[in-house]
């Protein structure tokens, strides 16, 4: 495993614990100790995590939402593998909701060759990026959250009930096993409640680091999702408790 690998799976396990010892790092990763103390190092200088005595703690701020600026330019490979891999279920044809987040954003990058789509969407940047196709775009009504570049609903007017949505990729800030999908942002997360209830399939788009992980705000449990998909950098433990769950894992290679 290359120490980049390693430094991120430490950041999800710190996720869901308050203080991860070196030697319970050195047990699971199967390494020395030199090497958890040379992987805490890079990130701590990395300002993610504080080192305590005889282990580490993630740093407070990281618990908060990241600018979408930041997410944009993060983990950039294994988002477009998932965009690339969410591209394999639509179909010609189709009617689908695309979400506002990061990693959603990267299946416009690989649905061009596809036909007689209809686009709903609440993103700004989506509808950018598509706006020369000749898909049918429907951009949601609402408020503009300028932070995320997106439309949200909260108290205001929004019906699809004459829309009949095939398949929607939204985002998450955290998914488990236990709580299902959860997000930062209320409004976020009222919009996603009103696609699921809208639609016929749901596919969550989340890289690794948001597997194993909850969130301030529950969107919706997993038994009304259809499909996880994620990268193949997903911890093995944290993947072996998805196996019971109603939605099926799809992992995206990331060595493709």
């Amino acid at each position: 495993m290359l120490p980049v690998e390693r430094q991120k799976k430490y950041l999800a396990l710190l996720s869901n614990k308050d203080v991860v010892t070196i030697s319970y790092f050195m047990t699971k990763f199967d390494v020395s100790i030199e090497t958890v103390r040379r992987d805490l190092s890079i990130l701590e200088k990395q300002d993610k995590i504080e080192k305590v005595y005889g282990g580490a703690k993630l740093k407070k701020s990281i618990l908060n939402e990241p600018s979408i600026e930041e997410r944009m330019v993060n983990n950039l490979k294994e988002k477009d593998l998932i965009g690339k891999k969410c591209c394999e279920f639509i179909n010609d044809g189709d009617c689908i909701f695309i979400d506002s987040g990061s990693t959603t954003y990267h299946i416009t990058k690989h649905i061009r060759d596809k036909k007689n789509l209809t686009i709903i969407t609440n993103s700004i940047a989506v509808v950018n990026e598509l706006i020369n196709t000749d898909f049918e775009i429907i951009i949601i009504g609402g408020k503009i959250r300028h932070e995320e570049c997106s439309v949200v609903t909260f108290d205001y007017i929004f019906n699809f009930s004459q829309l009949n949505i095939q398949k929607s990729f939204i985002c998450a800030g955290g998914i488990t096993a236990k709580n299902g999908v959860s997000d930062f942002n209320m409004q976020e997360a009222v919009t996603r409640k009103k696609i699921i209830e809208r639609s016929k399939e749901i596919y969550v788009a989340a890289d690794s680091n948001k597997l194993g992980r909850d969130v301030l705000i529950n969107i919706a449990p997993l038994n009304k999702i259809d499909y996880i998909i994620t990268d193949s950098l997903i911890d093995k433990t944290i993947a072996q408790g998805f196996k019971k769950c109603k939605p099926s894992l799809i992992l995206a290679n990331v060595q493709e």
